[in-house]
């Protein structure tokens, strides 16, 4: 059972540093953007965003240290997937540089990003971010939490893209690139 409250310490005190890590690049890049003429799109849906990111945290430790401490029998799999994910996080935030972010910043006149795992798909970040919020709960068997945050995740996204791609087809060259 120690092996196991370890691990999942492990994993997650992980990805709530690198998060907090994100959340500081994140600031730095919008200070550049906004020096640069740069503005935010879609402000009103992020703290809904946040408020799921910070609610999926939450649920995941409940879940895991009232109802069930365990991991899944495919959790070798698993974290090789999550390892994975943190691989294609990297690759997207190397690739899109000053211009990622946890926002949507856009930047009028600038191309847009065409490197990278932009070259296979359109929103690589979106992919990772849904792909861990269901990958990290079935590693420690939180089944609600990968239920209900990837619906909320789907729905935030189904607003969040729409206003991405309309702001960056109006000011940048998405719709020769996309």
């Amino acid at each position: 059972m120690a092996i196991i409250m370890t691990l999942f310490i492990c994993v997650v005190g992980f990805i709530i540093f690198q998060r907090i890590l994100e959340l500081l690049v994140a600031r730095n890049n919008e200070k550049w953007i906004k020096s640069k003429g740069g503005y935010e799109v879609g402000a009103n849906h992020y703290p809904y965003m946040v408020a799921i990111h910070i609610g999926f945290f939450i649920s995941l430790i409940i879940e895991f240290m009232v109802f069930k401490q365990a991991v899944s029998r495919f959790w070798l799999l698993l974290f090789v997937v999550f390892i994975s994910l943190q691989i294609m996080r990297a690759w997207v935030i190397a690739s899109l540089g000053r211009f990622w972010n946890t926002k949507i910043l856009v930047l009028p006149g600038a191309h847009v990003v065409k490197k990278g795992p932009f070259h296979f798909i359109r929103h690589p970040n979106y992919v990772v971010v849904t792909s861990e919020i269901i990958i990290i709960p079935l590693m420690f068997e939180a089944y609600f939490t990968a239920i209900v945050f990837t619906l909320l995740n789907i729905i935030i996204l189904s607003v969040r893209i729409p206003k991405e791609e309309a702001a960056l087809r109006e000011v940048t060259d998405y719709k020769e690139v996309f």
